[in-house]
């Protein structure tokens, strides 16, 4: 940043910038109405309230307060005192208080109020990873906070400012295994009859709950395949030694949103990230706090308050509790319904299983090539034709975990559609691949989306949110209730019950016939219907040889 090494003591005045006002000190007030216990006027909060001092039972988060609301009081400190960013771009809305949006711009740009509390993606994201402690790659250009932002992590989770810095692993195209990891003692390499005899000098960073590799796109291609085990699988392994790293939280930054630099980044590295996010432009209205703030020779990450530093039992607490947050079913279902429109591809394949994108992938054939072969469907209707992959079960899964830790920290006993809604683009960021030959970016509005991924997959979702509504499957889910029906076990069925189920199977997929397109749904719910059908048979075929 610019201000110089040593912090000086900051000002208590309630006019000072917020980026430097009381830079130490943590809000008592519940961060959300109706959380912590406000009620009445008390719950009328807003974020300048919050951090002027004017405070509810003396500064600090409550030592019994929940951990949830210790996750949100770190928020807001971050995002007025450490990170500058003014941004709400995860937009919420109240449902009793309609959004007001004006549209400005040739283009008419969309200026959307959120009616509920909103948040900064690039101060969010990276604090949610630090409670699942999954991991997070941070993109932008030069200068925007990433290595910052990644930094006040490590110090949130109780490590000393210089510990983290020093820990913090920098990429170069000289980087090597044993600069990343650890190098074996000279001596045994000497003495050593065998490979296990040789003791390993680890570095002190594999042990940390915070990990953070700074432009890990400059790491040579062999070292990255390294750093793919340790990510992936908490361990790493140099001369028949064994690391067991824990778990943690990893921060990964690059200058190049596409993944490039000195080294392109192998596939299999970028696929384990969970979430990406940008580095937002900064706002020259807050010019002032800059300047303050080198004046003054503040650093956040030197002034964090220990009230929002997590201990290793917290972590560990935090992500139990996230992994605890109930994800209903039919947000379930909307998820279900969005992932399966993604995959099938009609012409890729004769038999069933094998029609889709992946197929194409695996054959070296561009699926946009045999998309356009697909004359039957509406390919402006159909999401799935903007897209080149449909989602790993790795990507699922990660969005699963994502949607609970937005929802705990929204104070939410359960998963709700916004929740999910809120963390896909960035989850997804990386993993879904559009096709942008596909026609439904040639109209003019939607030319844009070609370029901005987090909007793109925004209405990819909202887009088959509307057709799952319009289909009216909450009410009237055939294939829903055959799957549940199986799902209570076999046991006990007759002869006649089984026949009868079968039948219902048969029966429609004989009206899918001729009367449905090979959407997306419809391909995973055929597939779906061909698994109970296989289950229904092999069980009546032990019910006769049993004499059941």
């Amino acid at each position: 940043m610019l201000s110089p090494d040593a912090p000086v003591p900051v000002t208590s005045d309630p006019t000072a910038p917020a980026a430097t006002r009381d830079i130490d000190r943590v809000s008592s007030a519940p961060t959300r109405p109706g959380s912590g216990g406000a009620t009445g006027a008390d719950a009328q909060l807003d974020v300048e309230r919050l951090f002027a001092g004017d405070t509810v039972g003396g500064p600090g988060v409550a030592p019994d307060a929940p951990l949830d609301e210790k996750l949100r009081q770190a928020y807001f400190w971050l995002v007025n005192h450490a990170i500058i960013s003014p941004h709400y771009d995860v937009e919420f809305a109240d449902p009793a208080r309609p959004r007001t949006a004006y549209r400005i711009g040739d283009t008419r740009a969309v200026v959307e109020l959120p009616t509920d509390q909103s948040y900064s993606s690039f101060v969010l994201l990276p604090l949610l990873t630090f409670a699942v402690r999954g991991r997070c790659l941070l993109v932008g250009g030069p200068g925007r906070g990433k290595t910052a932002s990644a930094i006040l992590m490590g110090v949130l989770a109780g490590y000393p400012v210089r510990d983290v810095r020093r820990a913090m692993q920098h990429g170069h195209p000289q980087l090597t295994v044993s600069d990343l990891f650890g190098t074996p003692l000279p001596r045994d390499l000497v003495a050593a009859e065998r490979l296990a005899d040789i003791d390993v000098a680890w570095r002190t960073w594999l042990g940390m709950r915070v990990k953070i590799v700074d432009e890990y796109n400059r790491i040579p291609t062999k070292t990255q395949s390294a750093l793919l085990t340790v990510l992936a699988d908490g361990y790493v392994e140099v001369f028949d030694q064994i690391y067991e790293t824990g778990a943690s939280a990893w921060y990964l930054t690059a200058n190049d949103d596409a993944g490039g630099g000195t080294f392109q980044v192998v596939d299999a590295l970028r696929d384990r990230i969970d979430v990406v996010v940008k580095a937002l432009p900064f706002n020259n209205r807050f010019l002032g706090d800059l300047v303050t703030r080198a004046e003054r020779g503040v650093r956040p990450e030197d002034n964090v308050p220990p009230e929002i530093v997590f201990s290793a039992d917290e972590h560990d607490r935090v992500h139990r509790e996230v992994l605890a947050v109930h994800l209903p079913a039919p947000v379930r279902r909307r998820l279900e319904y969005f992932a399966s429109q993604l995959e099938v591809l009609e012409h890729a394949a004769w038999q069933l299983e094998y029609r889709t994108k992946d197929t194409a992938r695996l054959a070296g054939v561009d699926p946009h090539t045999l998309s356009v072969a697909d004359t039957g469907r509406d390919r402006l209707a159909d999401v799935g034709a903007q897209t080149l992959n449909g989602l790993s079960v790795r990507a699922l899964q990660s969005l699963i975990l994502y949607a609970k830790a937005m929802a705990y920290f929204r104070g939410n006993a359960q998963v709700t559609l916004a929740d999910l809604r809120a963390v896909l683009p960035f989850v997804l960021h990386d993993k879904l691949q559009p096709d942008l030959q596909a026609t439904s970016f040639d109209a003019p509005e939607r030319q844009a989306l070609r370029t901005d991924r987090v909007s793109w997959i925004r209405d990819l979702f909202d887009t088959t949110c509307r057709q799952y509504d319009a289909e009216e499957l909450d009410a009237d889910d055939p294939v829903g209730e055959i799957l549940a029906e199986l799902d209570r076990g076999t046991h006990g069925l007759t002869e006649q019950e089984v026949l009868r189920r079968t039948a219902r199977i048969e029966g429609l997929l004989a009206l899918w016939q001729d009367s449905v397109k090979l959407y997306g749904s419809v391909y995973d719910d055929a597939l779906a219907l061909k698994y109970a059908h296989q289950r229904y048979s092999g069980y009546l075929a032990w019910l006769r040889w049993s004499g059941g």
